[in-house]
């Protein structure tokens, strides 16, 4: 699917297509990971609106699991994990580690917000 999006992208930029008329590129939100916590550890997300969560581990490998927003990877540390999200609900949800990180890793949670 982004092949697809870059490759329309492309073509509406030679076609002389105006900006406000190309495909927007999704919102990026940086997530940072290490013992025993989430930064920041609330996001707004508005419905409908597709984003992608950068994701980073500092230290160990972490997990990110959101069962509402069809959420479930691995932060491995040293790399990128990216995650494209579209919420088709407002509300609150919880996201948890769940990769054991160590004693503190029960507390270590994030809330997205997603608002109308």
């Amino acid at each position: 699917m982004t092949r697809f999006l870059e490759t329309l992208a492309a073509l509406l930029l030679l076609a002389g297509v105006p900006a406000a008329a190309r495909p927007a590129e999704p919102r990026v939100v940086e997530i940072v990971a290490k013992r025993f916590q989430f930064t920041p550890n609330v996001v707004t997300l508005k419905k409908d609106e597709p984003v992608v969560l950068r994701l980073k581990s500092e230290d160990v490998v972490h997990g990110f699991f959101a069962r509402p927003l069809g959420i479930d990877t691995t932060i491995p540390p040293g790399q990128v994990t990216d995650v494209k999200v579209t919420p088709h609900a407002a509300g609150s949800y919880p996201v948890i580690c769940h990769h054991f990180c160590g004693a503190g890793h029960g507390g270590m949670k994030l809330t997205v917000v997603v608002e109308d």
